[in-house]
């Protein structure tokens, strides 16, 4: 006797939590496309285009998503922090339900690698400690460049991430 597809645990529906059933095993993990708008950083036609193309796996891991503007950091990445950016991603989670998909939210703070022209004041990025590193990053037009100097966060702004991060969860759950 010969197993078919169907007999494979990968394809068999699987409970993750109480209410959440994926309809197979697999998870699409995140993969940064790049392919938001570039001003309001909000996911436009393309992004439902492309998730929706991948609602067959079991659970989608979506893109980096920056929390907020000091945590953004990526040319072309999504964030979720204001309205219109959570308007952006109900489109992509409805196209992705819509075809039996469920999905996730990466948050993301980009910390070191942010270069400070993405930032609104054009301030330096503050990450987990004052460090360096050789290499390059992207500015805000996409070019290379050096990463720059960093300094550690205050105490303050650790507080603030963390709030960030629990805000842009919100918001995802509402999407």
């Amino acid at each position: 006797m010969s197993a078919t597809v169907a007999d494979y645990e990968l394809f068999k529906p699987v409970e993750l939590a109480p209410g959440l059933t994926l309809q197979n095993r697999m998870v699409f993990s995140p993969c940064t496309r790049a392919r938001s708008d570039i001003k309001t950083r909000c996911p436009n036609a393309e992004n439902v285009q492309y998730y929706a193309a991948r609602a067959s796996a079991g659970l989608i891991m979506s893109e980096g998503c920056a929390v907020s503007d000091q945590a953004y950091g990526w040319y072309g990445a999504p964030a979720l922090y204001t309205d219109e950016q959570q308007e952006g991603w109900r489109k992509v989670v409805e196209a992705v339900h819509a075809k039996g998909g469920k999905m996730f939210l990466q948050l993301w703070h980009m910390g070191r690698q942010s270069h400070p022209s993405f930032h609104p004041s054009h301030e330096v990025a503050s990450c987990s400690s004052s460090c360096y590193s050789t290499g390059h990053t992207h500015d805000s037009e996409g070019s290379a460049t050096g990463f720059p100097t960093t300094r550690a966060m205050t105490l303050e702004e650790v507080h603030q991430a963390v709030e960030d991060h629990r805000k842009c969860a919100e918001r995802a759950k509402a999407a």
